[in-house]
């Protein structure tokens, strides 16, 4: 009866949150906001002006003064943009030459879709159900009728949504099934459990170990560690719940501490301020993000947390994850009563070919190149291209398993499962991509941004940033996109803030907002049901996703206010 009342209750909130979305399309008014990009640019020969991007000089077509300019905030407050003006470049009267585009949002009706997709996640644990619901809401909002072409479509046709389908449809499925038909990740499990692995405390290490290892941080390190070590926990009896946490928390937390991949070169192209000297040039950005590494405290404590539970020292891993481990140590069961893990049983369970014998390399081999592949091309390329490593990963696990006298039925068979199990997380990996544009579309992000005030006290600014980067994060599931809303924002109010308070040490003072924003986001992103990274650790892991985002929002939060206490004695003690 508790079962159906609830599901009474989801149906309830969907339904009354598509009625709010239709009023809101016919009857809300959009609040328009500058959003201002600017560019190092230069003069040509010829007089005008120029700038550089991925290697090409640009040409800046016509420059308009500022004052004048109708995509201005004074100009914005008093109308719309014109509608055939999606943007525009504008010279400062510091000389700074800026592109401003308008955007807008609907206050807090703007986090409308984000919020019901939550509550639905909490109500019916079905990520489908609640992601479609928060997508329908959010499309019609914005006056989409036509899911299929006006949202669906679009969504698949953009790059980087096709690009995870790819990945983890058919590279990392095919690659698992190949796996699972060859008994290569067994052979690696037993091989492990030999040498190194006498325990669940020692597999929980040598997943955290793992994750330290692949720093590249985001959804590719979760797919690799969570892939690579998934047989490995199993045979040593750990509680799913404990894996997808360590596999979570050593992801993103990790790879803004070792930062030595694709954050820095992303990031400092977001938090140059005109008239900051030590934010003046690429290479000053990328010593600053560099040199505010201590101050990310949320990424040190995450990853600390992680080890304490490696060590079996649950004091602060919270009630869900003890009782994960105490249920795993004594009945063996790995997934909690009524659970639904999001890999298929055709992943779960071993399908050796008749008659084939594993052999260790046959793991090995393709992980070696899958990691070389990604980490080279990061070295030698600056961005580690991750399709191109999981297809050398699959094609070698292929080749090797017909070389040694597989059919090429038995592959195609395991090629085959491996789809089938992961069509479902994929399916939601879509779902939480296509919610996450709309979320941005609707400006809820640009919304929490502007409750910010140039008059708050300075000390609180850090606390303030944290707050609103877990939120805008949590709601739309990614961090990179929450850098992207927040730190042309919330650089430049730091660095105003700092101004007029007369503080000594600004340069520390905007590496401990820098930090916020770069941690708060981290935090939102890995405990958010909608985030990539998250379902994919309960994906590879084989954990149910509300049980994974349940049970580490406590050690999560835990870390995430020790380092707000953190920064604010940074903050009065240093600044």
């Amino acid at each position: 009866m508790h079962r159906l009342n609830r599901h009474h209750l989801a149906f309830i909130f969907a339904a009354l949150g598509a009625v709010c979305a239709l009023l809101i399309s016919q009857y809300a008014s959009k609040i328009w906001v500058e959003q201002s990009q600017t560019i190092v640019a230069q003069k040509s020969e010829s007089g005008h002006y120029v700038y550089r991007d991925k290697g090409q000089l640009l040409l800046i077509e016509n420059p308009v003064d500022y004052a004048s300019s109708p995509l201005s905030q004074s100009a914005l407050d008093k109308q719309p943009p014109p509608a055939d003006l999606a943007s525009q470049w504008v010279i400062k009267t510091d000389n700074s030459l800026v592109l401003l585009t308008p955007t807008y949002h609907y206050g807090a009706l703007s986090l409308l879709p984000a919020l019901l997709t939550i509550i639905l996640c909490l109500l019916t644990r079905e990520p489908i159900t609640a992601l479609l619901s928060g997508i329908v809401v959010g499309a019609l909002m914005l006056g989409y009728f036509d899911l299929t072409d006006e949202v669906f479509i679009p969504s698949l046709a953009k790059e980087g949504t096709a690009g995870l389908l790819l990945l983890y449809l058919w590279l990392l499925g095919g690659l698992l099934g190949v796996w699972s038909k060859t008994g290569a990740a067994n052979a690696f499990a037993e091989y492990m459990a030999t040498h190194f692995v006498k325990g669940p405390r020692s597999a929980k290490l040598v997943s955290w170990c793992l994750g330290v290892l692949f720093f590249q941080g985001g959804t590719m390190s979760t797919a690799l560690v969570g892939t690579t070590i998934r047989p490995l926990a199993d045979k040593a009896k750990v509680s799913h719940e404990e894996m997808s946490y360590i596999v979570d928390s050593t992801a993103s937390p990790i790879a803004c501490v070792l930062a030595f991949n694709a954050w820095p070169a992303y990031v400092q192209a977001l938090i140059f301020v005109p008239g900051v000297a030590f934010l003046a040039t690429e290479t000053d950005r990328i010593n600053f993000f560099f040199n505010s590494i201590p101050f990310s405290f949320y990424g040190i404590l995450a990853v600390l947390g992680t080890l304490l539970l490696s060590l079996n020292i649950t004091r602060f891993s919270g009630k869900r994850l003890r009782d994960a481990k105490q249920r795993a140590d004594s009945t063996g069961q790995l997934d909690a009563p009524g659970a639904k893990p999001l890999s298929a049983p055709e992943l779960q369970n071993s399908a050796i070919a008749t008659g084939y014998t594993p052999r260790l390399f046959e793991f090995t081999v393709p992980l070696f190149g899958l990691i070389t592949i990604a980490v080279g091309t990061f070295v030698y390329v600056g961005t580690p291209k991750v399709n191109w490593a999981f297809s050398f990963a699959l094609l070698s696990a292929a080749t090797i398993a017909l070389i040694r006298g597989m059919s090429l039925a038995n592959v195609l068979d395991g090629f085959g499962n491996g789809l089938k199990g992961v069509v479902v997380a994929s399916v939601i990996l879509m779902f939480a991509v296509t919610l996450g544009s709309i979320s941005k579309e609707l400006g809820g992000g640009l919304y929490l941004v502007s409750l910010l005030s140039e008059q708050m006290p300075f000390w609180l600014l850090p606390f303030v940033l944290q707050i609103m980067t877990m939120a805008i994060a949590f709601s739309t599931g990614t961090s990179w996109g929450t850098y992207a809303i927040a730190f042309p924002l919330a650089m430049p109010l730091a660095f105003g803030l700092a101004e007029v308070h007369n503080l000594e040490n600004i340069l520390t003072y905007m590496m401990i907002c820098f930090a916020t924003v770069l941690n708060g986001a981290v935090y939102g992103d890995q405990c958010s049901p909608i985030s990539d990274t998250t379902i994919l650790s309960a994906m590879t892991t084989g954990c149910d996703l509300m049980d994974h985002v349940k049970s580490q929002l406590v050690p999560a939060t835990m870390a995430a206010s020790l380092a707000a206490l953190l920064w604010l004695l940074c903050t009065l003690i240093l600044v």
